[in-house]
C-alpha cells in the first residue's frame, strides 16, 4: 500500500505496512508537530486521526507565525 507525500521539497511515494497508519503517525515519523504543520488529504484539510489510504495524496503545509 502506498501514498504520495508532498512537503517542502519532498514529493515521493511512500509505502505503508500498517492499514491504520494515520496523519499523526506520519507527523511523528517525520518529527513534526501538529502545532506547526497542517495536513491536507486529497485536497481537503485532515485531522491528525485521519487514516491514510492507498493512493492518497498527503500534503503537509508549514504554519508560519509572525508578529
Amino acid at each position: 500500500m502506498s501514498f504520495n507525500l508532498k512537503f517542502k521539497d519532498i514529493d515521493e511515494i511512500r509505502e505503508l505496512d500498517n492499514e491504520n497508519y494515520t496523519i499523526n503517525d506520519l507527523l511523528k515519523e517525520l518529527d513534526l508537530s501538529a502545532q506547526t504543520v497542517v495536513a491536507k488529504q486529497n485536497g481537503e484539510l485532515a485531522l491528525e486521526e485521519s487514516v491514510i489510504n492507498e493512493g492518497d495524496e498527503i500534503k503537509l503545509l508549514q504554519i508560519i507565525y509572525g508578529g
